[in-house]
């Protein structure tokens, strides 16, 4: 089969880029779509600040087709994080929203095509699925394929990973997702250290409100604590003054402040932050990644009404020299509880790294089940 991979240069060939995924997946109740605004926003430096620091190229790869310019048949995006590179001392091109059809020659096709335009840049490693950012969708579904995805993770058949395989790519990095049955009462160890923690330590949880949030500076104390935190971890480059505000003013706004608690320390400095929100996974499905005409309304029927089973824990941060203290514990005890008057059944974390022994062992008093492996892959460019 002729394959033909040319960079995305025309609205035409951006519409294949954006629904490419619905024409493989339609039907397949596992998937949870991106909505098709924010995919188109990746490429656009009025909306994506880490443009400011990244090179970024989204290909499509056509085969031919009676009468037409070609059918799509894969996708992916070459990202070079300058910033990430610098800082870690690297030259590596990443790949990210990689779909294609069940077909070696197509993957090939696109992971050739990424590692050509990295070599372009003087890059001597690939590596992927890698969003801009680490908030972005990382990492390939290696198990689990049966499980439904998130808002904030990738989902893929169980072909994927054979192809990487296949092409030559072997394991960087794993990640785990944790699942927890909510209890009826916050467990006995998480009670004792949180009091603790708030009588010996003087830390206390609070909430916010929307305008602490996005006008008192509270918003970016958050975001200047998960670089902080995440600063160690694999692949990880600090957010941006303006990626802050963009991650505030998109998604942050959105989420109910009862599910976002902070921990302060006696000094009223932030040493903990957690982003927690009901599940979006239904919600998003019946979009079909479009807010229009009737999509926004079931995105703002969870957001607001929250007839969820389950809540997704977005993002979880500790000050450094706070780790350790019972912020996590804190976090728990009051969460808890606000999970059981929500009607929460069961929470999902986002994925952590397998090595991350500290934060694997948090979750053990809540009996966590450890689910959804994914992958990242990595090459060397010959």
């Amino acid at each position: 089969m002729k394959i033909e991979v040319r960079k995305v240069a025309n609205r035409r060939e951006m519409d294949d880029f954006v629904r490419l995924p619905r024409m493989l997946y339609a039907g397949v109740s596992q998937y949870v779509p991106d909505l098709d605004r924010d995919v188109r926003a990746m490429f656009d430096r009025r909306r994506n600040p880490g443009l400011e620091f990244s090179v970024v190229q989204p290909f499509v790869a056509y085969v031919p087709e009676a009468g037409g310019t070609g059918r799509p048949v894969g996708r992916i995006v070459g990202i070079i994080n300058k910033k990430a590179n610098a800082k870690w001392h690297q030259q590596v091109v990443r790949f990210g929203m990689i779909e294609f059809i069940d077909d070696a020659d197509v993957s090939r096709a696109l992971l050739d095509t990424v590692e050509q335009w990295g070599k372009e840049y003087g890059m001597d490693t690939i590596q992927g699925p890698m969003g801009v950012t680490d908030f972005d969708k990382e990492g390939m579904l290696v198990d689990d394929f049966h499980l439904p995805g998130t808002l904030n993770t990738i989902w893929n058949p169980d072909y994927y990973p054979k192809h990487l395989e296949q092409h030559g790519f072997e394991k960087e990095v794993d990640w785990l997702q944790i699942r927890i049955r909510i209890p009826e009462e916050v467990p006995p160890r998480y009670s004792r250290v949180a009091q603790y923690a708030r009588e010996q330590i003087g830390l206390r949880v609070v909430k916010l409100s929307k305008s602490e949030v996005m006008r008192r500076g509270y918003g970016r104390k958050i975001f200047d604590l998960f670089n902080a935190s995440y600063a160690p971890i694999f692949g990880f480059s600090e957010l941006s003054p303006s990626q802050i505000d963009d991650f505030l003013k998109t998604y942050v706004k959105l989420v109910d402040k009862q599910l976002m608690p902070i921990v302060l320390n006696d000094k009223d400095e932030m040493v903990g932050a957690a982003i927690t929100m009901a599940s979006l996974t239904q919600a998003m499905q019946k979009t079909g990644g479009r807010l229009w005409p009737l999509g926004w309304w079931h995105l703002l029927k969870s957001l607001c009404l929250k007839h969820e089973s389950h809540a997704e824990m977005l993002l979880i941060a500790v000050r450094p020299d706070y780790q350790g203290l019972g912020v996590n514990a804190l976090f728990f005890d009051d969460l808890i509880p606000i999970y059981n008057k929500y009607g929460f059944e069961w929470a999902e974390t986002g994925p952590q790294l397998e090595n991350n022994v500290r934060e694997l062992s948090q979750w053990k008093p809540l009996k966590p089940e450890y689910v959804k492996r994914r992958r990242c892959y990595k090459k060397t460019i010959a």
